[in-house]
């Protein structure tokens, strides 16, 4: 039976009347139609712009745009697409996407579907298609440095060497299987164990990142603790240089977290104000304290805040948050001291110190973040479960005695490293990847 022609769909990938210009792209059997109804014959060159007048059904003039005609399979989608660049005002726009609409056979995009057809028809693979989505998103340099790097192919080039070692691994061991009872190689098992120890041992180091390449995509947790009028809150407001939690004399103001995100070097960062550690004067105030030290726990660093004008600042304090902190940091530097404190010295309420407190944040978030040498890092849990599946069937190859077993555990193997780029199962995986992406892209 003959497959049925694809939809042919649409959508602005630029929001109408947030730029000057707005991009309507159409993907398709029937793109040129929708153009040659639109923009009128004949054609544009293929990938140059022309100017022509957008009219619609009734033949009134739309816009004047910039057409783009890109046939198959020279184009991002794989597909016949069209590009209308257009004034970004929301009539022009919502007029073209009306004239769209009233075409037979056409229809509105669903969330990325233009970059899901550019996946299944081989134009990327899927670790592209998510540094697609990662550049989008981008809010801060390092995560548009990693995003666009992963978009270059890093990480597939890394991923398609471990797939082809892989392979022929594999061919090994169905060698020894195919040919058990005729005389081989004696350095065969030599042949196959060995690459199968080396790739086990880089995957293994690979997945030993402390995971850097998901915390610089989804951000790094800095958590405020200490002990009630710290001056935690104060400090959370002058990092944040604006107002995120009320700031009162009156111990156990703050009875839940307050979160807000920074950009400390270039990096993201959850900082969280949190209640102050002390025994509770009632349930709510206990609540409290136990989110502060369940959150401290969790987060990837922590801040110390220590009132240098109380006699006994560790009074109240639980042991085991303040050995774990990151950083320790007297607060109050404008008042009088009842004794020297050593250690970094601020004041959240005048501002001094500040600066010298950021500069040390930055550098704990570059010790745990900044590895330009290294191998292109993995950025979602997704690629963290492949590779460790992988190892976990290399863990059991490797101890196999039967090559059915090690071929067995292999494919496996294989079959792990094929879902990060899509080589199988990939629709299994496409639901999840795109249903995140914006309309259009």
């Amino acid at each position: 039976m003959a497959e049925q022609p694809r939809d042919t769909f649409y959508a602005v990938s630029t929001a109408p009347g947030r730029a000057a210009i707005a991009v309507v792209r159409v993907s398709g059997p029937k793109a040129s139609s929708a153009l040659r109804a639109l923009a009128g014959d004949p054609l544009p060159a293929p990938r140059k712009a022309a100017v022509r007048n957008l009219k619609d059904v009734a033949g009134e003039t739309l816009d004047a745009a910039l057409v783009l005609w890109f046939p198959a399979p020279a184009s991002a989608t794989g597909e016949d697409l069209v590009e209308f660049h257009l004034h970004g005002g929301r009539a022009i726009v919502e007029s073209v996407l009306h004239a769209l609409a009233a075409l037979p056979g056409l229809r509105a995009a669903e969330a990325g579907e233009f970059t899901r057809r550019g996946v299944e028809n081989g134009k990327l693979d899927l670790t592209r298609a998510e540094a697609l989505a990662d550049l989008i998103d981008a809010e801060t340099p390092s995560q548009r440095r990693q995003a666009l790097k992963q978009f270059e192919g890093a990480l597939a080039e890394l991923y398609e060497s471990w797939r082809a070692r892989l392979i022929e691994a594999l061919a090994w061991a169905e060698a020894a299987i195919d040919f058990s009872e005729e005389e081989l190689a004696a350095d065969l098992e030599a042949r196959l164990h060995a690459p199968m120890l080396a790739l086990h041992a880089e995957m293994t180091r690979y997945l030993d990142d402390a995971h850097r390449g998901e915390m610089t995509r989804e951000g790094l947790f800095l958590t405020v603790i200490g002990a009630p009028n710290a001056g935690k809150s104060s400090l959370v407001n002058a990092l944040a240089r604006r107002d995120i939690a009320i700031v009162s004399e009156t111990p156990g103001t703050t009875r839940d977290i307050l979160e807000t995100r920074l950009d400390l070097g270039g990096y993201v960062v959850h900082l969280a104000d949190t209640a102050g550690l002390r025994r509770a004067g009632d349930a709510i105030e206990a609540e409290g304290v136990r989110r502060a030290l369940a959150r401290a726990e969790a987060s990837d660093m922590t801040l110390l805040l220590l009132d240098g004008a109380e006699r006994d600042p560790f009074a109240g304090l639980d042991e085991k948050a303040v050995a774990r902190a990151t950083l320790s940091v007297w607060n109050k530097s404008d008042l009088d001291w009842p004794a020297p404190r050593d250690g970094l010295r601020i004041s959240a309420k005048t501002g001094e110190g500040l600066d010298a407190l950021l500069a040390a944040l930055q550098e704990q978030v570059r010790k745990r973040l900044d590895r330009p040498r290294e191998a292109a890092p993995m950025t979602r849990a997704r690629h963290r479960e492949c590779v460790t599946a992988a190892v976990e069937s290399l863990s059991r190859a490797l101890k196999a005695t039967q090559s059915e077993l090690v071929a067995e555990d292999l494919r496996l193997a294989l079959r792990a490293i094929g879902r990060l780029t899509g080589r199988v199962d990939i629709e299994e995986l496409l639901d999840t990847v795109f249903r995140d992406f914006c309309i259009g892209k």
